[in-house]
């Protein structure tokens, strides 16, 4: 089976969205080129942003049409992240609420893609 390594969202902007990503994630930018821009998410797993006009097959979905979801510990690192992301000017989609999969709020990348961060079963 293949193995699952990198999440892939098509941006308008590859250098800005990889300074967003790096900056949020507090990571480097490891691969950066006119068309694509790629920084490492977890061990093993790779987040490339690529330049949507570039993309091949075209992709068909609107801009920001993609969301990334994160988990953190419990309720308190959910609110504590929200507060953090607000303060640096992150644009906030949803404001923390307690959903069917647990406590989560939403944030938008500079092409309108989804950040969820939650707490499982919180």
């Amino acid at each position: 089976m293949p193995k699952f390594n990198f999440v892939l969202l098509y941006v308008a902007d590859p250098e800005k969205s990889a300074n967003f990503y790096a900056n949020l994630l507090g990571t480097k930018i490891i691969d950066s080129a006119p068309t694509f821009a790629m920084l490492p998410l977890i061990e093993g797993v790779m987040l490339g942003l690529w330049r949507t006009p570039n993309v091949e097959p075209k992709a068909n979905g609107a801009p920001g049409a993609g969301e990334i979801a994160m988990t953190v510990d419990n309720n308190a690192a959910v609110d504590t992240t929200h507060a953090d992301w607000k303060k640096r000017g992150i644009v906030i989609a949803q404001e923390p609420t307690k959903m069917d999969f647990g406590r989560t709020f939403t944030a938008l990348d500079p092409d309108g893609h989804r950040i969820r961060v939650f707490a499982p079963g919180a």
